[in-house]
Order: C-alpha cells, then sequence, then structure tokens
C-alpha cells in the first residue's frame, strides 16, 4: 500500500461528548497555511527553474557586461553592470534574460546585495535593449531577488534617462525600484559607498569622468567646444600683416 511523505493526523471525536471540534480543525488548517507557505519560500530560492543546464553562456561571459564582483560598504555584494558593453542588436531580449537569471541564481549569495550601473558612453540604439524589456526582465524576477535589492547605482546619467526615468519611472518600474536609484554623476560619488578598488572601473569609464569634471555641461547634453576651437593657436598676427598690405594698396590707388 503506498504510502505519503506528508506527515497527517487523525483526530476521532464521539458525538456524544458534546466537544467543540473547531479548535482541532483550525489548528490543523493553520497547520497546512504554514507549510503550504514554506513550501512557496522554498520555490522562490529554487533557481533550477530559471537555470538552462545546457544553454552556453560563454560568449557572454567574455563581454563583461554583467558581472559578479565586491560588495559595498555594508557588505552587499555588488553586481556590475556596464552598459557600453551590452550587444544589443545581436542578443535577443529571451536570452537576456535568461543570462540574468543564470548569473544571479548561479553566483548571486543569499542576503541583500546592490547594483552598479555604468551608463558611461551608451548609446540607445547599439547598447540600450529598452526600458520595456528591463521592467519585462525585472518583473520576472523571483519576489525575493527584488526585495533583496537594497540600491542601483547608476554612473554617469545622461539627460535622456534622467528625464526618462522621472517621467515614467514610477508608471513602469515596480517593486521600490524607482525608489532604490541613486544617481552617480562622478566617480568620487561613488566611493561615499564603495570602497575605490572594490568594483572595477572600465579605462574609457574614467576617461568619460575626466571629460564630464572638465566639461560639467555635458552632464545635461551640452557641448560648449564640439570642435575645441579654444585650442587652436590664435590667428590675429596673420590677420594683422593682410591688414596692412590692404591699407597700402588703398593709400597706393
Amino acid at each position: 500500500m503506498g504510502g505519503s511523505s506528508e506527515d497527517f493526523s487523525v483526530v476521532v471525536l464521539a458525538s456524544d461528548l458534546g466537544v467543540d471540534a473547531r479548535p482541532f480543525l483550525e489548528h490543523q488548517h493553520q497547520h497546512q497555511h504554514q507549510h503550504q507557505q514554506q513550501q512557496e519560500e522554498d520555490k522562490w530560492h529554487d533557481c533550477s527553474q530559471y537555470l538552462s543546464p545546457d544553454e552556453d553562456f560563454s560568449d557572454l561571459d567574455l563581454l563583461q557586461f554583467l558581472r559578479l564582483q565586491g560588495s559595498d560598504k555594508n557588505s552587499n555584494p555588488i553586481l556590475r553592470i556596464v552598459g557600453k558593453y551590452f550587444p544589443a542588436t545581436v542578443v535577443s531580449a529571451e536570452r537576456l534574460k535568461r543570462y540574468v537569471f543564470h548569473t544571479i541564481c548561479s553566483g548571486l549569495p543569499d542576503g541583500p546585495f546592490c547594483i552598479v550601473y555604468m551608463h558611461s558612453t551608451v548609446q540607445k540604439e547599439d547598447n540600450s535593449p529598452g526600458m520595456t524589456i528591463l521592467r519585462w526582465i525585472y518583473e520576472e524576477l523571483p519576489a525575493d531577488f527584488k526585495d533583496r535589492l537594497q540600491t542601483v547605482y547608476f554612473v554617469h546619467p545622461g539627460l535622456r534617462s534622467r528625464l526618462v526615468i522621472a517621467t515614467l519611472g514610477r508608471f513602469f518600474l515596480s517593486g521600490g525600484l524607482y525608489w532604490k536609484i541613486k544617481y552617480v554623476s562622478r566617480l568620487q560619488y561613488l566611493w561615499d559607498d564603495i570602497t575605490k578598488g572594490e568594483v572595477e572601473i572600465p579605462d574609457f569609464v574614467k576617461s568619460h569622468d575626466d571629460i564630464l569634471e572638465n566639461r560639467p555641461l555635458t552632464d545635461y547634453g551640452i557641448e560648449p567646444d564640439p570642435f575645441h576651437l579654444t585650442g587652436m593657436p590664435s590667428s590675429t598676427f596673420s590677420f594683422g600683416k593682410y591688414e596692412e598690405r590692404w591699407a597700402a594698396r588703398d593709400y597706393v590707388s
């Protein structure tokens, strides 16, 4: 006779004793509810449903646009995202979702974590999968991961990204994600929350940071000297020679 691995109990009450059976039934119902809730929590932590052991992500690993590296000053592990490294034109949204799930489920330890997203020199047509796709991936994440996410450090946000998040973020970003975004306009401000050297900063991000430091209006999409004319030598002396020649010609005539 086949038996079940789940525990069960049988309560037998005589009908002529006048005993109220409701406390026994309520206790049993409460036990079943706790057992069901525990199964749901275990399911949140079980990432096997999101992992495909036969799928090879070595090509995406080489790009290093998504890496687990270091921790912030609160000892929260860092999920580093470099937007410039993501080839949006060749990676489908479905494969990107599977890769994100594969990375966080296979490498992210239990407990709270944070994200460092580097937006430096990102081109919308080449590197951005789009807010709709990002929202879709975030919504597909288990609730446990959303709760564990503490902060998203948004490094070098452009004017466009600020406006989009400010106007549409509250509607597109659920689960409190909108309030977890922290803009970081310069790398020096990132070191207030993360020890310098804890997370690898690509050279082009450092170069972009230097440009923003020297030309702060670039933060707002304004290029004060796009042709770098201020660095050209003055031509006043050459104009002066021609002015003297023209003046002498007028005098002869």
